[in-house]
């Protein structure tokens, strides 16, 4: 068992909003410079940058997570992550369907790319990534969850695009794996503020959109290995798995 540093929001190069230098490569390497042990890939409303992102981490020694930022139709932000090819594909395919169909305007949004190793594009996303999808944040969780993902509500302390943001209030009985809070709050100023939400877990995360802000801030977790199935009995506490707050 160790603590492993973890940086579970992260952007690509297929983000609009993401910096064109966020390209699979530079992403490994500024992680494995700034001392993560593990990042976790989650761009709007996609994941088909992630796994070469998560090829190239493995070569590295490096754990990458799957994932996507998804935003709800009630335009709050939510982190979701997959352990397997098959349910990142089932949960691609799901965005697909829900996204609105607004064509990208690159001029105005910025570049969604998807790369190869070799940093040549080998595919554009046509439709404009950081608009909403046609689901509610309940309907994403139970998606999510019907694939044996892990559903945590982004950054849920910010003033755009959270749970508080948009709802003015965080559902006492939102189907949550455990929530993240970004990095103006501490982990107890939060539990003081919200004492009603002490019984889900917090994590931190950099949400980088540019190399220099990766590792900016993260999570602690002890685990037996850098795995999402470890970071599910963190996330209940069990077998000595933990989030180490400080």
């Amino acid at each position: 068992m160790k603590i492993y540093k973890a940086d579970l929001h992260i952007h690509s190069i297929l983000s609009p909003c993401g910096d064109l230098e966020m390209s699979p490569q530079a992403i490994v390497d500024k992680a494995i410079q700034r001392g993560l042990d593990i990042i976790a890939i989650t761009d709007h409303n996609a994941l088909l940058q992630a796994p070469l992102v998560q090829s190239l981490g493995k070569k590295a020694g490096l754990a990458v997570w799957c994932g996507a930022e998804v935003t709800s139709k009630e335009e709050a932000h939510c982190l979701a992550l997959f352990d397997n090819f098959e349910s990142q594909n089932q949960f691609q395919n799901y965005l697909d369907e829900n996204i609105l169909q607004l064509p990208n305007n690159p001029d105005k949004f910025g570049y969604q790319v998807v790369v190869d190793e070799n940093e040549e594009i080998i595919q554009e996303y046509p439709w404009l990534l950081i608009s909403a999808i046609d689901q509610s944040i309940d309907q994403i969780a139970e998606k999510v969850h019907s694939l044996e993902g892990l559903f945590i509500p982004a950054h849920v302390n910010r003033h755009t695009f959270s749970l508080i943001s948009q709802l003015g209030f965080i559902p006492p009985d939102i189907d949550a794996d455990a929530l993240e809070i970004s990095y103006h709050i501490t982990f107890k100023s939060f539990r003081d503020t919200y004492p009603y939400l002490n019984h889900l877990p917090l994590i931190t995360s950099s949400d980088a959109h540019f190399l220099n802000d990766i590792g900016k801030v993260f999570t602690k977790l002890m685990l037996n290995e850098p795995t999402i199935s470890e970071f599910k009995l963190a996330l209940k506490g069990l077998n000595g798995r933990e989030i180490v707050y400080e």
